[in-house]
């Protein structure tokens, strides 16, 4: 089986009804990021943070998968499929894809604010003040802030270094260092980009575009892939 990657942001939730902060000038559910997505915010104003990820909680469970998730999925009937993603939803697994990366983190989860290995599934939708892990500290969202190192990086450069196929989906490429990524995938490895916006590909080899949202351009390519019309 070829080793289809797919790499996927925010573009490809948003669909499904949650919203992205890069849409609206910086401002993420009405909210400056920095207020509500830094380790300082945390520290300045946790009940702040607490609250606007609860809510984002709330809609992430709420939200359904979407024709992109779904035919994601289904390209595992004929693919080795590895999605890594960006997103910190789990609309990936809830369409059915075994093998996700959160580069970012995942929203359904916690962490222990002294000791990042310690991770919890959350019940529900809310994290209170005085949820406390095993050492006794405050259990804050398990998602990467801004100025956080990216953990699951490493281990993302390896899967796409081994691709076949590398898919780009719902992501401006511009956020660093997921974004660095593709620079990983060999040149004469194929490489599709479906994005509704103008995202550059410059300097970027054997590269096709669609410029699709992800809910119409992954069935269309995923189409095309299982049936071999590529």
């Amino acid at each position: 089986m070829k080793k289809l990657v797919v790499f996927t942001g925010a573009g490809t939730s948003a669909e499904s009804g949650l919203g992205t902060f890069r849409d609206s000038g910086g401002l993420w559910e009405k909210y400056d990021v920095y207020q509500v997505a830094t380790p300082e915010a945390w520290r300045s104003n946790r009940t702040l943070v607490q609250e606007f990820y609860n809510q984002r909680r709330k809609q992430v469970l709420a939200a359904k998968p979407n024709a992109a998730h779904l035919s994601i999925a289904k390209l595992e009937e004929q693919y080795e499929v590895t999605v890594i993603t960006q997103n910190v939803d789990n609309l990936h697994e809830r369409a059915g894809s075994s093998k996700v990366v959160h580069l970012h983190g995942e929203i359904t989860k916690s962490q222990s604010s002294v000791d990042p290995s310690l991770v919890y599934n959350i019940n529900g939708w809310e994290l209170k003040d005085g949820d406390k892990c095993e050492k006794g500290s405050q259990l804050r969202p398990h998602v990467v802030w801004f100025g956080e190192p990216v953990p699951e990086m490493e281990r993302a450069g390896i899967i796409t270094e081994k691709a076949d196929i590398f898919l780009v989906v719902g992501t401006s490429l511009n956020v660093y260092p997921a974004a660095g990524l593709i620079d990983l995938v060999g040149p004469e490895v194929p490489k599709y980009l479906i994005d509704p916006e103008d995202v550059s590909v410059l300097g970027i080899e054997n590269v096709t575009v669609y410029k699709e949202k992800a809910s119409t351009g992954v069935p269309m390519l995923a189409e095309k892939l299982l049936s071999g019309n590529l």
